[in-house]
Formats: C-alpha cells, sequence, structure tokens
C-alpha cells in the first residue's frame, strides 16, 4: 500500500489560531519561557496524535510548523521556494509471526515478539524467511584498524546472523585492564551503537543481526529498546552499496543466555573472552536461527520542514539550527488509558527552542550569513530525515558552517552549567565554553559518556558527512541545578529516562521549570547570531574521526 498525504498550510490552522502568540520577552533572558511551553504545549496535544510520520497527525503537525515559521518572519526554506523537503520512507510491521526460534540438536527454544526479542526488517517484503541458519557470536563486532582490533577475522558471516555485545569493547574494564581507554573508556564510539554493527553485518552478508540488549551498556531499559515492536522505518531509495540485512533488533539478554548456553557456551565467559585482542568471531555449535514471519509494507511520504532566514553579504554559507517534529504515534494503552505517545519534550520543546531563536534573529538585524531552522520527520525512527537531507542536502553542507541540535532539553530549572556531548569532535566546544561562560555557566563533560548520545540524534546524520555539530539533550548527564546541584539535575535523568522516555508520560506540564532550558536555548541563540556574522569556518579536531571528510572539503571553503 502507497500511503501518501499531501499536506497544506491551511489545515488545522482553526484548531492552533490563538495558540501562539508570541510575547515579548522577559527582563532576565531574550528566550521566552511561556513561549515554549505554549509551543510545546500545543504539538504534543492530544489532537496531533503522537505525530507519527505518515498520519493525520504528521498533516497537522506539518501545517502548524509552516503556520508558525510564517508568524516569525522565515521564508520558505525548502528546494523551490517551498516550506517541506519530502522524505520516501519504507515502513513495515510484523503482524504474523508463524515462526521464530533457535534451534540446537533437535532442541527448539521459541521466542516472543517484544518479550524475548525485539526483530524489525529494514529491508521489508510480505514475507521474510529464515531457515536453518548459523549463528555466529561476534563479540562486540568492532573491525577498527586504526585500533588494531579486528572481531572478525576470516569469517564468512554470508546467510548467517550475527550475535553482538551492546557498547565498546573496553566498556566497564578495569582501569588496569590492557584496553581500557582503548574505545573511548565510558564514553561510546560509534563501533558502540547498534547503528554500525548493523551496518557492519550487512557489509558482511548477514541475513540477520541481533545485539545482546543490557540495560547499563545501552543506555535504555528493555522497556524502551521493545517499544514498538516490529516496526521498521527506512528511507526509500538510498541507492546504498549493500542492502540491509533482513532482520536486525535487539534480544533479550536472558533469551541470550539461553541461546549460548545450549550452544554449550556461558554469556559471562564470552564477555571477558571479547575483550582480548585474540578474540575472533565463532559459530555457536550447531544453533540455528529459523523465521517465518508476514509484514505490512508501506510507502510513506513525509516531510521535512525547513525555513531560513537569507544571509545578506554570504548567503550560499549557511548555519543550521534543527531538532526533530516527530513523537511515537499512538500505542498500546497503558494503564491510564492513554494511547497517545505525544512527545511534549522528545522534541516538542526543542522545537520550541528553535523557535525563540528565529523570533529573537528575526527582531535583529539580518545576519551576514543564512540561518536555517529545520524540523525533522523520522527522528524516532533511526534519524531518518536528517538522513534523507544530508543524502541530498538544500544547502550544501561543504558550505555548511555548523548544525546545533536541540533535543530534549531540562526541565528542572537554572543550571550551573551546560552538558557537552560528544567531547572531541569540532571548534564549536570552545566557542560554547566562551559563549557559557558569558553567562556565568561551565562546561561540565557528559554524565553518561556509554549512553552514546553524540550518535543518537540528527546532528549526527550531518556529523558523519563532516559538518561541525553541537548537540544539547538534557539526558546527557545531570545538570549542576541552581536549586538542588549535581544531584537534583541527576534525579531529574533518571526520572525521565526511566519514567517517561518515548512513552505516554512524555507529557506537556504546566508545573516545568524551563529557566535552564531557556539558558541552553539563548547559549545557541549567542552562537548563532557570532557565526551568521563572522567570515569564521569552525574545524573539526584531530579526535575527529570525521576530519578527514571536512578537510577533503577544504578547498570550497577558501
Amino acid at each position: 500500500m502507497i500511503r501518501t498525504l499531501l499536506v497544506s498550510a491551511t489545515a488545522s490552522l482553526g484548531l492552533m489560531a490563538c495558540a501562539h502568540t508570541v510575547t515579548a520577552p522577559d527582563d532576565a533572558s531574550p528566550i521566552n519561557t511561556e513561549n515554549m511551553s505554549e509551543t510545546a504545549r500545543v504539538l504534543s496535544s492530544d489532537e496531533f496524535l503522537g505525530r507519527a510520520p505518515g498520519t493525520e497527525g504528521e498533516t497537522k503537525t506539518v501545517a502548524y510548523l509552516i503556520e508558525r515559521f510564517t508568524d516569525l518572519g522565515l521564508e520558505p526554506g525548502g528546494r523551490d521556494g517551498k516550506w517541506t523537503d519530502p522524505v520516501t520512507l519504507k515502513h513495515s510491521l510484523i503482524t504474523d509471526v508463524r515462526t521464530l526460534n533457535v534451534s540446537q540438536s533437535g532442541a527448539v527454544i521459541p521466542m516472543e515478539q517484544a518479550r524475548d526479542i525485539e526483530i524489525s526488517s529494514p529491508n521489508p517484503s510480505a514475507t521474510i524467511k529464515v531457515e536453518n541458519a548459523p549463528v555466529v557470536f561476534v563479540g562486540f563486532g568492532a573491525s577498527a584498524p586504526e585500533r588494531d582490533w579486528d572481531d572478525f577475522g576470516d569469517i564468512d558471516l554470508t546467510g548467517k546472523v550475527a550475535l553482538f555485545l551492546v557498547n565498546d569493547p573496553d566498556f566497564g574494564v578495569a582501569e588496569d585492564d590492557p584496553i581500557s581507554g582503548l574505545f573511548g573508556g565510558r564514553r561510546m564510539t560509534y563501533y558502540g551503537r547498534w547503528a554500525y554493527k548493523f551496518e557492519e553485518a550487512a557489509r558482511r552478508g548477514a541475513v540477520a543481526a541481533l545485539v545482546i540488549h543490557e540495560t547499563k551498556a545501552a543506555g535504555y531499559g528493555w522497556n524502551v529498546a521493545a517499544s514498538s515492536p516490529g516496526e521498521n522505518y527506512a528511507v526509500a531509495g538510498t541507492g546504498a552499496k549493500k542492502a540491509p540485512v533482513d532482520l536486525q533488533g535487539w534480544l533479550h539478554e536472558d533469551m541470550a543466555k539461553k541461546w549460548i548456553a545450549e550452544a554449550g557456551y556461558d554469556l559471562d565467559a564470552l564477555r571477558i573472552a571479547a575483550r582480548k585482542r585474540d578474540f575472533q568471531a565463532f559459530t555457536l555449535g550447531d544453533l540455528r536461527f529459523n523465521a517465518d514471519l508476514g509484514l505490512s509494507v508501506e510507502t510513506v511520504e513525509s516531510q521535512n520542514v525547513l525555513g531560513k532566514i537569507t544571509g545578506t553579504t554570504r548567503p550560499d554559507e549557511t548555519i543550521m539550527l534543527s531538532g526533530h517534529w516527530d513523537a511515537y504515534g499512538v500505542g498500546e494503552p497503558d494503564a491510564e488509558g492513554r494511547t497517545v505517545r505525544p512527545g511534549a519534550n522528545d522534541d516538542a520543546l526543542g522545537l520550541a527552542g528553535i523557535m525563540e531563536i528565529a523570533r529573537n534573529l528575526k527582531a535583529g538585524p539580518a545576519p551576514e550569513r543564512t540561518v536555517v531552522f529545520a524540523a525533522w520527520t523520522g527522528e524516532e525512527s533511526g534519524l531518518l530525515g536528517s538522513e534523507a537531507y544530508a543524502q541530498n542536502p538544500v544547502y550544501p553542507l561543504d558550505k555548511t558552517v555548523a548544525n546545533f541540535t536541540l533535543d530534549i532539553l531540562q526541565t528542572a530549572g537554572p543550571a550551573h552549567d551546560v552538558i557537552q556531548v560528544g567531547e572531541g569532535q569540532s571548534e564549536l566546544e570552545e566557542m560554547m565554553a566562551a559563549a557559557a561562560a558569558k553567562q556565568g555557566r561551565t562546561i561540565s563533560p557528559e554524565g553518561l559518556p556509554e549512553n552514546g548520545l553524540f550518535y543518537r540524534a540528527d546532528h549526527f546524520s550531518l556529523a558523519r558527512r563532516g559538518v561541525p555539530v553541537l548537540l544539547i539533550m538534557g539526558i546527557a548527564g545531570g545538570s549542576d541545578l541552581v536549586d538542588g546541584g549535581r544531584e537534583a539535575g541527576d534525579a531529574w535523568v533518571a526520572d525521565y529516562i526511566g519514567n517517561r522516555y518515548h512513552n505516554q508520560y512524555d507529557a506537556w506540564d504546566p508545573n516545568w521549570d524551563l529557566r535552564g532550558a531557556a539558558q541552553d536555548v539563548e547559549l545557541f541563540l549567542d552562537m548563532t547570531r557570532d557565526l551568521a556574522n563572522s567570515e569564521t569556518w569552525p574545524e573539526l579536531k584531530a579526535s575527529s574521526e570525521f576530519k578527514g571528510l571536512r578537510d577533503a572539503s577544504a578547498a570550497a571553503r577558501e
């Protein structure tokens, strides 16, 4: 089925007509917290149905964003003078589980979707069948020649199932361990991300790729990993050199222990072995994976929404501010019967911050460089809207000065610091420290670097192509709050991740204290103004894995 939604800028305007009156900022900050709260309230209301791509919720969301961008005085920022840039997505959902098990010498271990495994297809068809596929334990699945590390050796994964450990080889090792710090220590590298592992499995010909879930190493619980069982979105027509695996997802740790024990091994012992340089992937006995699945498959026509302020003297040089408009749509009823997963903080509040930056920039002199405001689709499905843009950018990436992304802002009040996500990437980090100092704030490292947040938000689609980026994300670690200090900041993060992240409880709250969020938004406002009225090109640092990509396009910026 092909589902195409044509979005009109006039749709649903009656619903939102009086929902976004812009008021003057207060004396303390140019960022108006009442405006931010109201924007988040509207976008996360039930009328928007959880803002899932390709639904009525998208139609209302895109219309609202266009209306807001227009009211703010922005120009259409898409191609051919349009507000939107189309993103064609392939959406699949496993609807019929006819067979799902592993077998070993005649013994069969059945599995239940969402309880034992969360599996989906990025390469959808109406039926996916895998019969007697050998299971290969690939350890952490890192192929990192610059670190003299290769988990795969000479093994052939063609037609097999790759079973990965989550995170990096040096995650959780003792400081005196020979590999301590080799992959960033507590800080996750790209090798630790499930996205890398799936890509590597596909490159090597695997038919399926599964990551063993561990809450601490993954950065979230099984409830989050299995929150959308069997569902997958992918950007259509990517022209990838290698097709994705047929099946991918998470394997519950308890089920992984059963698999490995049935093959005659112990999971804890394998974790230790996988942290040695001489580890090489191996087939788990006679363990065989079997799946016979029926899927519903559709093409979803979605939209990125783009606005801009055209630069006066160097309009071909761009600074981009972005957040994502999508959330998790409508799901199963929770204990209170609620089905809408509203995404009030993730990321309606981030978009509210982007709009406040736009309002302030329009109130002042026009910038010398063009400033682009992007509201991405499909972030929750794998950064798909930003990835589609990065594959076919409206504004050349080699002349994109920087991307600033807001995705989840803390709502517990003002803070003495701002949390640095992805340390060691670019000179934007020093610029942020200087801007924070003007606010009387300092920079703190990520409190949860093992969660790999640098690789989990839309800025990464641009970062992996060499664009300097900064992300502010409230769950990167507890802020040093003015009221309650680091302990209170950590408590806010724990509550949000544990109780609200990606579910019905991420709802707008009139009691939010957005003064800390406003500090972070103002930080990006100040940096945007500085860059938009300068000739500065922030460089990537030698420690960035993407420096070579940026250096290769240096001539375009001379």
